[in-house]
């Protein structure tokens, strides 16, 4: 691998810091501007979200000032701690974004890395923030790509691979030159972690596997921009990458191929329910099935079908006095095929423990999962269910498709109306203050420093000023 494709991260790390705003296609600008304001709404709806004041307690406990913000309370702390804390209230509800064929979460783990950056280094225009976020996002989508079955090994790529990502975003916003990018990845590549083994002990730790990503991404800028320096080799090295953590088992050329001209940050997908991408099939199946008239009473039993690596994740059996019941039931297809048919929609309040609990749901330990032999096994959208239903009937209903991927994303109004929801859930914010909020961040390239955004958000909070 290493004879095979000699100095790959010396060549991503030159075309990196040559990338300036002005090589941005407008699609790009606009796409991530909307994936920001989406970041930020979701941010907003986990104020109340499990493990999020505890997280915050144990940040500042350690911390007497900084120059960088913790968006759900707007102390100021140091940027790393601000970018791990930022990270995990974008993780914390399962309602962020994800670019399906690469299994990444981008931007949960790109946005609070460049606004802990930007307000680091000062004076930080929208557009060169833009630009970090379109580099950083646009490698994470490579990374996942390349790393095609990273999920697969076991590794939680959104936490794995993200740290590398953040480096070089964090390294944009810096300014620094390609030897320093380089640096900053390699740093970030020396600290990398994260397996699913969280995701299998339904534990709080996945939703602050970002916030590591986003923390290390940063410290190593940070400490390449001092002159720190890093593996080199850290992708094709002997162990590097793509043989220590990938086992070979990767597509390097995708990392480098059409580099600024081909943007697969285009393909990100827009979550419209808060939990795991690998049950939003299931879901949409159910609302299918509840628009026929199907009700749970008319179940006996029923099987959804799911590829392999979907089924490693959200196929265990519904456990209704799981411990840790909101996590258990995010990454659950049952429980997600059983809610939906049930209440005619999911969103975050599906997930308390209450509602996990109840009686109305625990039909879904009737629901099994299996793995669907003709469907790729890497592949998120596709998923089957058969049902045994108490006449005798069976129906069986499969989709390839899902909803908030870019063959059928979610209209600029959903994304809006999804924002606004989110803030309102998390804060009541009055409308006039998102719609302030709203429109500084679609017009994010014409802002002359970050700080507006970041006090606006702020001031979305109970008690909050605006600026």
């Amino acid at each position: 691998m290493e004879s095979q494709w000699p100095s790959c991260g010396r060549t991503l790390a030159t075309r990196l810091a040559a990338l300036d705003y002005e090589q941005l296609p407008a699609s790009v600008v606009d796409n991530v501007k909307l994936f920001t304001l989406d970041t930020f709404g979701v941010i907003a709806a986990s104020a109340r979200a499990p493990g999020m004041d505890a997280l915050m307690a144990a940040l500042t406990e350690w911390e007497s000032g900084g120059c960088a913000t913790l968006l759900l309370n707007g102390r100021q702390v140091n940027p790393v701690s601000a970018a791990l804390a930022n990270g995990a209230a974008a993780h914390s509800l399962d309602f962020d974004d994800q670019h399906d064929p690469a299994r990444v979460h981008a931007f949960c783990v790109i946005l609070p890395t460049v606004l802990a950056a930007a307000q680091a280094h000062g004076h930080v225009s929208g557009k060169t923030a833009l630009t970090a976020l379109a580099v950083g996002v646009e490698l994470f989508c490579r990374l996942g790509l390349t790393c095609y079955n990273s999920l697969g090994k076991g590794w939680h790529p959104t936490t794995a691979l993200g740290c590398i990502s953040a480096a070089a975003a964090a390294a944009k916003v810096f300014g620094l030159d390609a030897e320093q990018t380089l640096n900053a990845m390699g740093l970030a590549y020396v600290q990398m972690s994260g397996t699913t083994q969280f995701i299998a002990d339904g534990v709080l730790a996945k939703r602050v596997g970002p916030g590591f990503a986003a923390r290390s991404g940063l410290q190593a800028a940070q400490l390449a921009r001092h002159g720190i320096t890093g593996p080199a080799r850290f992708l094709e090295g002997k162990a590097g990458l793509f043989t220590l953590y990938e086992r070979g088992e990767v597509s390097p050329e995708i990392l480098l191929d059409g580099w600024g001209e081909r943007w697969h940050l285009l393909d990100l997908s827009m979550k419209p329910w808060p939990c795991c991408r690998c049950t939003h099939t299931a879901i949409q199946l159910a609302l299918a099935l509840r628009a026929e008239g199907i009700r749970p009473e008319h179940i006996e039993s029923g099987v959804i079908a799911l590829g392999q690596v979907n089924h490693q994740i959200v196929g265990a059996p519904f456990l209704q006095q799981h411990p840790t019941p909101t996590v258990h039931a995010q990454f659950n297809a049952a429980y997600a095929f059983a809610a939906a048919l049930t209440d005619g929609q999911v969103g975050i309040d599906s997930f308390t423990p209450q509602q996990v609990r109840r009686d109305a749901t625990a039909w879904a330990s009737r629901l099994r999962c299996e793995v669907a032999a003709d469907f790729p096994a890497t592949a998120v959208p596709p998923a089957r269910v058969r049902l045994q239903m108490t006449d005798g009937a069976t129906r069986e209903i499969t989709s390839l498709t899902m909803k908030g991927a870019p063959d059928d994303p979610l209209s600029t109004e959903e994304v809006l109306t999804k924002f606004r929801a989110n803030l309102a859930h998390g804060w009541r914010t009055p409308s006039a203050r998102v719609g302030v909020l709203e429109k500084v961040l679609l017009s994010l390239e014409q802002q002359d420093s970050m700080t507006l955004v970041m006090s606006l958000f702020v001031a979305c909070q109970p008690g909050g000023q605006s600026s």
